[in-house]
């Protein structure tokens, strides 16, 4: 039986944990496969939507859920997989979360129908909720002073591989091997993993009770955001007036009051509100939430424009990608540096203006643009903005927060960025789509389809192309002088939707800008206490910037 020692900060480590740890090394290369996985598998979906909408008959609501069921799950299990693990174990937990994520993967390459997927999908982040706290909490009871640095910084890193190779690999794979291949993949990878951790891994717990175990909040919270999206994401097939939605809607409203009152009250609350009675960091967490509200919802879209109104193969596509995460990864360390010294505030307010001009500049898009005239320029400017905020943002909310509450600080800005992508999503699906169905009628009379046809055209596709791509079997159907007119006003009539979607993205972007430039107070690291506590803390927040 492994012996137990203690370090100042009230963790408890098996002995060969830190410093004495002759495989420490080891141990980091197990903690990153546990990160790399999770953000790798986030980014690769992205390239595969237009193709796993064609092979199992999705609709555009049904590839909002399978990013959205992933997100969700994630999100509403993040702050109790890291508090269960600091109090019951973090290897435990860590592996798992391994194989939790592992199995969910094997069964989304299995999946035989779009409902299964999107319930795999769900699986899965419950897996990943349970992989990235616990991972970094190993590697900082594992290694000591500069070590720790070092370690942190290369665990980081690795997050900076994931975002850049992420669109490439998952490109390659749905377009060389096939789409469940973007889930097998993990399979080996995710057993080499738990192998890895059960053999390499001593066992750490923290002593303190910092952070408590809060079923209530957890039930409550993930009930609340499960409805209010459930109603966001079908409330254009089933009816914004209908008794599902508005009953959802209602059921929402009502679950967020009570998860507000069990969080009051409770002695461990999973989400301690008086971290908010801070404004910079109230106003921090708002920023990543308008932030991922607006990207999210873009890049989820770009990559349906891409394929399915461009024509680019999942490869090409993967390809051109690209520049939007090499300029996250060239400016976010130098963003980083820079706020530390000068302070976060206006790092924000001007990086998310930034990106507030390149999703500007996506309202260049049409359904025949240049890449290199017009959508490499917004890529690039949208990357710049997202790098620009990030690391500022995560060195706000930690310099804001008590020593006692960083964990549960840092846990609720990522928590906060899932949040507001799961919305960023939802509400943007929703204005693509009604827009979409209520602009396709105008686009198939001005791309020369018989009137007569207008009418029993648009009823019968208007559903299914929203997606920008028109079912073969529907387009078989049709007579052959009106396929490539139909085609057309698809196309249209998709470009004319996405732009509305972008209108929505620019205005909270926008908000983001203006919430950093009215309330966060600069900070600048270097004092004690909470300064203390960010310098290490930030790091990993930077590492989840694509996810």
């Amino acid at each position: 039986m492994d012996h137990i020692g203690e370090d100042g900060a009230g963790t408890l480590r098996a002995a060969g944990g830190a410093g004495g740890n002759k495989h420490k090394w080891w141990v980091l290369v197990a903690m990153v496969f546990g990160l790399f996985m999770p953000m790798l598998d986030s980014l690769v979906v992205n390239v595969a939507l237009p193709t796993i909408h064609r092979k199992l008959g999705a609709n555009v609501s049904d590839l909002q859920w399978i990013i959205d069921a992933y997100t969700l799950t994630f999100a509403s299990f993040m702050l109790s997989g890291g508090a269960l693990a600091d109090r019951f174990g973090r290897k435990k937990f860590f592996i798992l979360g391994l194989a939790v994520f592992t199995t969910g993967s094997l069964l989304c390459g299995l999946s035989a129908n779009i409902n299964e997927l999107i319930a795999f999908r769900a699986f899965q982040g419950a897996g990943g909720s349970l992989l990235l706290p616990g991972s970094l909490a190993i590697i900082s009871s594992t290694f000591q002073g500069r070590e720790r640095g070092a370690a942190i910084g290369i665990w980081s890193a690795m997050s900076g591989v994931a975002v850049a190779v992420g669109p490439l690999v998952g490109g390659y794979l749905v377009q060389h091997v096939s789409w469940q291949s973007i889930f097998f993949i993990n399979v080996p990878v995710g057993a080499v993993a738990v192998v890895l951790t059960w053999f390499v891994v001593s066992d750490s717990k923290d002593t303190s009770g910092a952070r408590g175990i809060d079923p209530p909040g957890a039930v409550t919270g993930t009930l609340a955001l499960f409805f209010l999206v459930y109603a966001t994401i079908e409330g254009n097939s089933k009816g914004w007036t209908s008794p599902l939605i508005l009953g959802s809607f209602a059921l929402a409203a009502v679950l967020i009051g009570l998860f507000l009152w069990v969080e009051a009250h409770s002695k461990a609350p999973m989400l301690p509100l008086r971290l908010f009675s801070n404004a910079t960091l109230s106003a921090a967490i708002g920023t990543a939430v308008s932030l991922f509200f607006a990207l999210f919802g873009m890049t989820f879209f770009l990559s349906l424009y891409l394929q399915n109104v461009l024509g680019y193969d999942p490869v090409a596509t993967g390809i051109r990608m690209v520049p939007f995460t090499v300029m996250i990864l060239l400016i976010a360390p130098v963003s980083g540096r820079l706020s530390d010294r000068f302070g976060s505030r206006w790092f924000m307010t001007a990086g998310t203006a930034v990106l507030a001009g390149g999703l500007a500049l996506s309202l260049r898009m049409q359904a025949s643009s240049s890449y290199i005239g017009v959508i490499l320029p917004a890529m690039v400017a949208m990357g710049a903005g997202m790098a620009l905020t990030m690391s500022p943002l995560s060195s706000a909310v930690m310099s804001s927060a008590p020593p006692r509450l960083a964990g549960a600080a840092s846990a609720t800005q990522t928590t906060s960025q899932q949040v507001g992508g799961v919305f960023g999503i939802a509400v943007l699906g929703a204005v693509v789509t009604g827009a979409f169905k209520s602009g396709f009628p105008s686009s198939l009379a001005r791309a020369g389809v018989p009137p007569a046809m207008v009418g029993p055209v648009s009823s019968r596709l208007g559903a299914a192309s929203s997606s920008g791509s028109v079912p073969a079997a529907a387009l078989r159907a049709l007579p052959q002088a009106a396929r490539s007119p139909v085609v057309l006003a698809v196309h249209q009539s998709f470009v004319g939707a996405l732009h509305d979607g972008l209108y929505v993205s620019i205005v909270f972007a926008l908000l983001a800008s203006a919430i950093a430039a009215a309330f966060v107070r600069t900070h600048v690291h270097g004092g004690a206490g909470a300064g203390g506590a960010a310098g290490e803390a930030q790091l990993p927040e930077r590492a989840v910037i694509g996810a």
